[in-house]
């Protein structure tokens, strides 16, 4: 079915004018860059056209889309639907992934180390301060946590990473969510170690004896991080990996109800990794340049087309067909100055339903 829109897609768009250069203009999330490098070389081996993609954070990617100063923006954290309707947006998920606590534990074996999330939350808010506690020991029976002061490292720039991992902290713990709730910035308790980027995150970590931090998953497999165990809804202990995320977009209001703006966190499922979390890309849902905008819609839709490969070699996880289809039927509202739909408008009515 999804060949069908795609050829939909080609036919609904062929009498449009043709870009006057060939290339894509896209800014935003860091995270979502190599998804977006990795898509970026396959299609302009296939088509011709590259991609200028910038990753200079999601909250510059979203004030560049509204600039109209690139084609389309990159945001870990979703719109509101009022956000979107009030800027004149359309915001749809691209790819999955998840966000993962690690940690600096000399003689605890890598993965080993296992956490609640009320747990994690206390680590955080800075109330359990070393790695023989109580109910760390309690938690992982046969593992000798050694005697170490624990080494909070946290974001210190505005991060989506940050978001989802303080979404899910506030969905687990009463104690997190009245003190700091959800956020991309937190005020983080003295004495935590504060780093500009994922890439620092992990540095400060690795140079840190019982040190602790959170980063995107493709950082773990790149640097070969001891991420954490987490207990999930289920009451399992799982580690993060592909089928974990796959499995809580598919329990989501994604795949549900086509809610793109509810969280991913914290949800039911045996193997459900409970911090997953999307990376969006935003188009102006009317557009002042039907071709450019057209562009990106191409490009997207090129990288939905190809992401079982092209997701597991930048090692996020493509969208269900099912919530691909449903992020179709979003890009078929836009349309240009006029109201003409720019492209998509042959996509079946029932599609994603």
């Amino acid at each position: 079915m999804f060949k069908h829109v795609v050829l939909a897609l080609a036919v609904a768009v062929s009498g449009l004018p043709v870009l006057a250069r060939a290339e894509v203009r896209g800014a935003g999330s860091t995270a979502a860059a190599p998804v977006y490098r990795v898509w970026s070389a396959g299609y302009a081996a296939s088509s011709g056209v590259t991609l200028s993609y910038d990753a200079v954070g999601s909250g510059e990617g979203l004030k560049r889309i509204r600039a109209g100063a690139v084609d389309f923006g990159a945001s870990d954290v979703p719109l509101s639907s009022a956000e979107a309707a009030k800027a004149g947006l359309v915001c749809v998920p691209s790819v999955v992934t998840g966000a993962v606590p690690f940690v600096n534990l000399p003689g605890v074996p890598r993965g080993q180390l296992k956490l609640t999330g009320e747990l994690l939350a206390q680590i955080f808010l800075g109330k359990v301060e070393s790695w023989d506690a109580p109910e760390l020991r309690a938690l992982n029976p046969g593992v000798t946590l050694p005697k170490l002061k624990i080494h909070p490292v946290v974001r210190a720039d505005g991060s989506g990473t940050t978001y989802h991992f303080t979404d899910y902290l506030s969905a687990v713990s009463a104690d997190w969510k009245s003190a700091y709730g959800t956020n991309s910035t937190i005020n983080w308790p003295a004495g935590f170690t504060a780093a500009k980027g994922s890439g620092d995150v992990v540095k400060a970590v690795q140079a840190t004896p019982g040190a602790i931090g959170y980063v995107d998953y493709n950082y773990i497999l790149d640097n070969d991080l001891s991420g954490v165990q987490l207990r999930n809804v289920a009451g399992r202990f799982v580690s993060a990996q592909v089928s974990g995320f796959r499995e809580a977009v598919m329990q989501s209001a994604w795949n549900r109800k086509g809610d793109f703006t509810a969280p991913l966190v914290n949800l039911p499922g045996a193997e459900t990794w409970p911090i997953t979390m999307g990376t969006f890309i935003v188009v102006p849902a009317v557009s002042a340049s039907g071709p450019r905008t057209l562009a990106a819609l191409k490009f997207l839709t090129w990288g939905y087309f190809h992401g079982d490969e092209l997701a597991a070699r930048a090692k996020f996880v493509p969208l269900p067909e099912r919530v691909q289809a449903i992020a179709y039927r979003e890009l078929a509202r836009v349309t240009d100055a006029s109201g003409a739909a720019i492209g998509l408008q042959s996509m079946p009515a029932n599609w994603g339903k």
